[in-house]
């Protein structure tokens, strides 16, 4: 997109950036549960047994409405898998369970249209439902290329008519894994060929006068993700649509990895006020992703603007007539459509500039008698060498408040102290006062650090106390919060510094008290280890996630007083790696199982990572079929994706290397492939 287009555009995507308003989209009858509009943000999932397994799916759809899945979608690969659908419905409706189900569709549309006429929604791809994907650079004329738009048409358009006739909603779903080569050769492997490729078929259905849509942009990459929905509902305004979305980071992986992933993507949509569904794609169990979904969904149910947004919405029902505004954009040096960092200056070599983000981690109040406690920091003490060795996550500062440690620290390891607490300490070498405004501005004399760290609040920002500060290249800022719109408001905080000319690095700190944020009924209710970490995970990676991936935050702060410390260390660097702003481990982009699926992913998945999570920086994508397979391969060093039973082939990016081997012998082969590329190094 050229820079004036991206000009024209900024700023009308959502409705505002720096205050929660929900964006306001048509409404969608899927079954008796409508989507978009009025309605809540809706929880679906999708099934991982086989299709023609009716006993096993309909038991599945069951613990995944349970759960608290609204929608249930079911893959339909063929036509005898979409004919069964029925014998699923009929039989979930005799046990009571009205849920309305999805048929995913992939390269058949003879099985969507069976489909169509028996649930209350199908998915189509439209990088792979009429079109093809053999990495073909094609230089396509306009005419060759509106020719192909039609071939497409001519065999969508039955789909679409049945859709119409039954009363069936279509979700037009983007998967940037799956991009056709049609749509590779024209806009690249971009978040605008994302969005292109549903815009075609959403402008088919239009011309045929069926409106009964939700779109979706996903991809396995959270940055990629965002860029593409806030560029896909920017388009949408400008040809007068308000579709709703449905919101998902596609192969997010498992357990803390997959929560983090799926956070900032989804989290950061819904902080701008997108996304009327979500689906978290973990590798494990399909009842175990509404739980996560359901936990980050909650927060928005009360946030402000929700009355605003139910008087327009009479108006919002007819499309091209949504109450949208476009408001001049914050983002004044950057586009949102494209990852760019903040621009800072350097301070002591050590922070902001073009250095990674840094990792605080608070040990105020903590142990500080034995050195075992900065294990959780990534120092790991040995008694008998008497020295430290630093794991792959160490941290970067530890905040110590007026406490003095009786052992010695890691001597790379910047220690943080209250100002007045550092003014006594004999030696500061590697120790660094924390002021407050007020101090900073006030104490001259005591502002010789080579590192000055300044708490401000977003409001601080008006202040004329901020209007004092003395800015020199010592300056740090840590921006704190724990207000519940606080994302926004420290956005708002780095759109002023931009409008100031302000090149000050920024720690980005949150704070999280969990008893006093429990929506839980039961009051006094106490909430498992396990609960608050994974509410952690879930809310840090929506908030600090959000600012990082639009190039916020030189450095994070993670305040959880409940939680251990090695939970905090670990969720700050899972924050980094997911926003691609500081690789700590191997990432692992795998799918989260379906019908289609030729392997357990579950168990491959845990299997490969025990031999390949010490590979530093390694993307390793794992695919239980072809569907996404190759596409996402290209987003990933390796792969390994199922081609058949008991049968795996396997990529170096988007290439296969090996075809059709047995199961058996296939990590054995990938990681022969890894070292004949000398990327791979023994575990110690």
């Amino acid at each position: 997109m050229n820079t004036d287009a991206v000009k024209l555009l900024q700023g009308r995507y959502c409705n505002s950036l720096t205050e929660y308003s929900r964006f306001v989209t048509r409404e969608v009858n899927i079954g008796d549960v409508p989507l978009g509009g009025n309605n809540p943000i809706r929880i679906q999932s999708m099934t991982t047994t086989d299709t023609m397994d009716t006993i096993g799916t309909v038991e599945q759809s069951i613990r995944m409405v349970d759960a608290g899945c609204e929608y249930v979608r079911i893959t339909a690969p063929s036509i005898k898998e979409a004919k069964n659908l029925a014998e699923i419905k009929k039989q979930l409706r005799a046990r009571g369970y009205n849920v309305p189900l999805v048929a995913d569709i992939h390269f058949t549309p003879n099985a969507a249209e069976v489909a169509a006429r028996i649930v209350e929604k199908v998915r189509v791809n439209p990088g792979n439902y009429a079109d093809k994907k053999k990495f073909d650079q094609i230089d396509y004329t306009d005419l060759e290329y509106q020719g192909e738009l039609e071939r497409i048409y001519q065999k969508f358009a039955p789909l679409v008519n049945i859709c119409k006739e039954y009363g069936t909603a279509m979700r037009i779903g983007t998967n940037h894994g799956s991009l056709s080569d049609r749509i590779m050769s024209r806009y690249g492997d971009t978040p605008q060929g994302m969005v292109e490729s549903a815009m075609e078929f959403m402008r088919m259905c239009e011309t045929l006068n069926y409106y009964n849509l939700v779109i979706s942009m996903k991809s396995s990459n959270p940055q990629v993700m965002v860029q593409a929905y806030r560029l896909l509902v920017e388009t949408m305004v400008a040809e007068g649509m308000n579709y709703p979305l449905h919101l998902g980071v596609t192969e997010a992986g498992d357990g803390e990895d997959g929560r983090i992933k799926s956070a900032v993507g989804i989290g950061t949509l819904l902080e701008d006020g997108l996304g009327d569904t979500v689906r978290v794609s973990l590798t494990e169990e399909p009842e175990a992703e509404a739980p996560v979904a359901i936990e980050l969904v909650k927060r928005y149910t009360v946030r402000k603007n929700q009355e605003s947004r139910i008087k327009n919405q009479e108006a919002a029902t007819e499309v091209g007539d949504q109450p949208l505004t476009a408001h001049h954009s914050p983002f004044t040096t950057h586009s949102p459509y494209e990852y760019k960092k903040r621009d800072t200056y350097e301070a002591n070599a050590f922070i902001g500039g073009h250095m990674v983000p840094r990792v605080v981690l608070d040990l105020y109040k903590k142990n500080l008698k034995d050195p075992a406690i900065m294990a959780d920091a990534g120092y790991i003490y040995s008694p008998l060498l008497d020295k430290y060795n630093m794991a792959e996550q160490s941290v970067d500062f530890v905040y110590l408040g007026d406490e003095l440690p009786s052992f010695t620290l890691p001597g790379n390891l910047k220690q943080l102290y209250n100002y007045k607490t550092w003014i006594k300490l004999s030696d500061k070498t590697l120790c660094h006062p924390l002021f407050t405004l007020k101090e900073y501005v006030d104490e001259a004399a005591d502002r010789t650090s080579a590192l000055n760290l300044v708490r401000v609040l977003p409001s601080d920002i008006e202040s004329d106390e901020f209007g004092a500060l003395p800015f020199d290249k010592s300056l740090v800022f840590v921006l704190e919060t724990n207000a519940l719109h606080g994302m926004a408001d420290q956005r708002a905080f780095f759109f002023k510094m931009e409008e100031l000319g302000l090149d000050v690095p920024v720690i980005v700190k949150r704070s999280y008290l969990f008893e006093l944020e429990s929506e839980s009924p039961e009051v006094g209710k106490s909430e498992s280890e396990a609960d608050l970490t994974s509410k952690l995970q879930l809310y840090a990676s929506t908030d600090l996630g959000a600012l990082l991936v639009d190039g916020f935050g030189d450095g994070i702060w993670i305040d959880a007083p409940e939680l251990d410390t090695k939970v905090i260390t670990s969720t700050a660097f899972g924050i980094l790696q997911a926003t691609r702003s500081r690789i700590s481990k191997t990432e692992y982009i795998s799918c989260p199982s379906c019908g289609r699926t030729l392997f357990d992913l579950m168990i491959t998945t845990q299997m490969i990572r025990s031999r390949t999570s010490h590979l530093k920086g390694l993307k390793i994508g794992i695919m239980g079929c072809i569907v996404n397979g190759p596409g996402e391969m290209a987003d990933a060093d390796y792969g390994y994706v199922g081609s058949g039973t008991d049968k795996i082939t396997l990529y170096r990016g988007k290439e296969a290397v090996k075809k059709n081997i047995s199961s058996a012998n296939a990590l054995d082969e990938l990681i022969g492939i890894i070292k004949e590329d000398g990327n791979w190094v023994e575990q110690e």
